[in-house]
C-alpha cells in the first residue's frame, strides 16, 4: 500500500511562522525530508520515532542531489510511510516543489501541497519593508539570484546542479515595481550592474535582509549601485533576500523590530531536549541564535503503583519528577486527590508550576532554590514520614537532614538522567557559542564528557566507540580549552558550579534565583554589561 507525500513550506526561519497545517503534518509523519533553510526547531514536534533525513547543503559541503530527495520520497511512500518534504519558505516558490510533485505523478504516489510564508515577502516585512505600497509599487517581481557558480558555492536550497535561464536583465530593469531576488547575495554586484547597465536608476533604493524573521537578522541599505560594497563590508551572507525599489526606503522609518538584549549573540542550550524547547525560545525572543546541544535524556522509570497516605510530607525536586509522580499516582488509581492529606514541597518555582498544572498548590517552596534551601525552609514543619521523590541519582542532603531530625524518610527514584549523544558539528558549535548554559550538575558532566571523547579521538583518529571519556580513560589536564577561550559559562546556581569546578571551569555568570528565570535574568545582564 502506498503513502502520501506531504510537500510542506516551512516558512521563512521562525518556527512561529510555521501554518497550524505544517505542524499537523509534523506531528503525524514517518518520515520527514528536510533541506537545510529548515530550522532544528520546526522539527521539534516530530514524533520519537520518526525518521528525520537531511536533504539539503550546508555552504561548500557535501550534497544530496535532487533526484535523490526526488527517490527517497518515492521509496518510503511505497513502503507505506506516511512523509514530510519539508522546504524552506513555500514549495513552490524557488522551492523545487514542482519538479518534486511532478516526479511523485510520474511514480504515481498520492501527494498534498502545503504553501508556507515565502521569504521574499516575510524578511522584507520583518525589516519594515512593505514590498507593495500604493503610490510606490503597484507591482512585486519575485526574481531568482540563483546561478550556477552559486550552486557550487552552496548558496542555493537545494543542489540539483540545474542551472536556471538568464534572466532578462533588459525587462527587470523597466519593471514598475519591487524586484526581490533570492538566492543572490553572492552575486549582488553582477545582479546590481546588470539592472544598471539596463537602464535601471543606480540611485533607487535597496535593501538585503539576511536571516529575515530569526533572532540573527539583519538589514542593511543604500542605493543599487553601493548595496553590494555595503553588503560586503557589513560581511552579510546567506541566506538573504534582495530589494530593490521606492518600498526599500522605508526601512528605517517602518522597522518595528525591538532592540533585543541578545542580539548577536550564540547560546548554547545543554539540558534535555523536552526542557530546552522553552528556554530555546526565550533566548530566541531575547535575539540569541540558540544551539540546542541537549546532553541529558529523561528516561523514567517503570511506573509502579504509589498510595502516598502514609506520608505526611511529599518533596519534589524537578518538574521532570512531578510528571513520572503523578504517573505513579494514576498506575495506582489515584490522581490529585490522593495527595489532599499531604504536605508537599517543591523545590522551586518551576517544580511548583508543574504541580499547579496538576490541580497541586505546594505548600513548601524555599526562597533558595537548592536542597539546602528546601532544608531551611522545612525546619519549622514537623515531619514523621516523608517521601522524597526525584532521580535515581541526587544528593543526599534533603533525606539526611530530615532523617537527622528523626523523620523516617523513604526516597522514590522515578527516572534516570542519561547521556544524549551529540553529533559533531552540534558539539563544535556548542563550544564555540558566546555563552553556553548549565542547569544541572549532569549537564556538566555530559558535556564535558562528549568533549572529552571527541578530543580522544582527535588526537588518537580512532572513532567513537560509545564510551564515554571518563570510561576511556584521564581527562585532559587542561579541561577548560575544551570550550573556545571567548565562551562564557552561565551556572543555574552553586550545585551546577561545583560540577564545573570539578572540571577545572569556573563559572562567568551564576544565577542568583537558582531556576531557568534567574538564569536568564543573569545571561542578559552579563550581555548587557557596559564591558560586554
Amino acid at each position: 500500500m502506498s503513502g502520501r507525500v506531504h510537500l510542506v513550506g516551512a516558512g521563512p526561519g521562525d518556527p512561529g511562522l510555521l501554518t497550524a497545517r505544517a505542524l499537523e503534518l509534523v506531528a503525524a509523519a514517518d518520515v520527514i525530508l528536510y533541506d537545510r533553510l529548515v530550522e532544528a526547531s520546526a522539527l521539534e514536534g516530530a514524533r520519537a520515532d520518526a525518521e528525520l533525513v537531511f536533504v539539503g547543503k550546508e555552504g561548500g559541503g557535501a550534497a544530496v542531489p535532487q533526484e535523490q530527495t526526488e527517490a527517497l520520497m518515492v521509496e518510503h511512500a511505497r513502503a507505506g510511510k506516511t512523509v514530510v518534504r519539508l522546504k524552506g519558505g513555500d514549495p513552490f516558490v524557488f522551492g523545487r516543489g514542482g519538479e518534486e510533485a511532478l516526479a511523485l505523478r510520474a511514480a504515481g504516489i498520492d501527494y498534498e501541497v502545503v504553501p508556507g510564508v515565502t521569504a521574499g515577502v516575510a524578511a522584507p516585512a520583518y525589516a519594515g519593508i512593505p514590498v507593495t505600497h500604493r503610490g510606490w509599487a503597484s507591482a512585486v517581481a519575485l526574481v531568482t539570484g540563483h546561478t550556477r557558480g552559486d550552486e557550487r558555492q552552496g548558496e542555493g536550497r537545494d543542489c540539483s546542479g540545474a542551472e536556471e535561464p538568464e534572466l532578462d536583465w533588459a525587462a527587470l530593469a523597466g519593471f514598475p515595481g519591487t524586484l526581490v531576488f533570492y538566492m543572490g547575495v553572492r552575486s549582488l554586484a553582477q545582479i546590481a550592474s546588470s539592472l544598471i547597465a539596463a537602464g535601471r536608476d543606480a540611485g533607487e533604493p535597496a535593501a538585503v535582509v539576511q536571516a529575515g524573521t530569526l533572532p540573527t537578522q539583519r538589514t542593511v541599505t543604500g542605493t543599487l549601485e553601493t548595496i553590494a560594497e555595503t553588503a560586503r563590508l557589513e560581511g552579510i551572507g546567506s541566506p538573504s533576500i534582495t530589494v530593490v525599489g521606492a518600498v526599500a526606503a522605508l526601512a528605517g522609518e517602518l522597522s518595528w523590530l525591538p532592540v533585543r538584549a541578545l542580539a548577536g549573540r550564540t547560546v548554547a542550550v545543554t539540558r534535555a531536549r523536552a526542557q530546552a524547547s522553552s528556554l530555546a525560545r526565550t533566548l530566541g525572543g531575547l535575539g540569541a541564535r540558540v544551539i540546542q546541544a541537549p546532553v541529558i535524556r529523561i528516561e523514567p522509570l517503570p511506573a509502579q503503583p504509589l498510595d502516598p497516605s502514609p506520608y505526611d510530607l511529599v518533596c519534589l525536586t524537578s518538574p521532570n519528577g512531578v510528571g513520572a509522580l503523578f504517573e505513579r499516582l494514576a498506575a495506582g488509581g489515584r490522581d490529585a486527590r490522593a495527595l489532599a492529606g499531604v504536605r508537599v514541597a517543591a523545590i522551586g518555582p518551576g517544580t511548583a508550576a508543574a504541580l499547579a498544572e496538576r490541580g497541586v498548590v505546594a505548600d513548601v517552596v524555599p526562597q533558595r532554590f537548592v536542597a539546602e534551601g528546601l532544608v531551611q525552609a522545612l525546619a519549622k514543619v514537623p515531619v514523621r514520614r516523608a517521601l522524597i521523590a526525584r532521580a535515581s541519582e541526587a544528593r543526599d542532603m534533603l533525606p539526611e537532614a530530615l532523617r537527622a531530625r528523626g523523620a523516617e524518610v523513604d526516597v522514590l527514584a522515578l527516572y534516570d538522567t542519561v547521556v544524549e549523544p551529540l553529533s559533531a558539528p552540534v558539539l563544535a558549535q556548542a563550544r564555540s557559542a558566546d555563552y553556553i548554559t548549565f542547569t544541572s550538575s549532569s549537564t556538566v558532566r555530559f558535556f564535558m564528557d562528549a568533549a572529552g571523547a571527541a578530543d580522544a579521538e582527535d588526537r588518537s583518529g580512532v572513532g567513537r566507540d560509545g564510551r564515554l571519556a571518563d570510561q576511556a580513560g584521564e581527562l585532559s589536564a587542561d579541561r577548560g580549552a575544551r570550550l573556545s577561550p571567548h565562551t562564557r559559562i552561565v551556572s543555574i546556581g552553586p550545585v551546577t558550579s561545583e560540577a564545573l569546578h570539578a572540571y577545572g571551569l569556573s563559572p562567568h555568570v551564576e544565577a542568583s534565583r537558582h531556576d531557568i528565570e534567574g538564569l536568564i535574568e543573569a545571561l542578559i545582564e552579563d550581555a548587557t554589561a557596559p564591558e560586554r
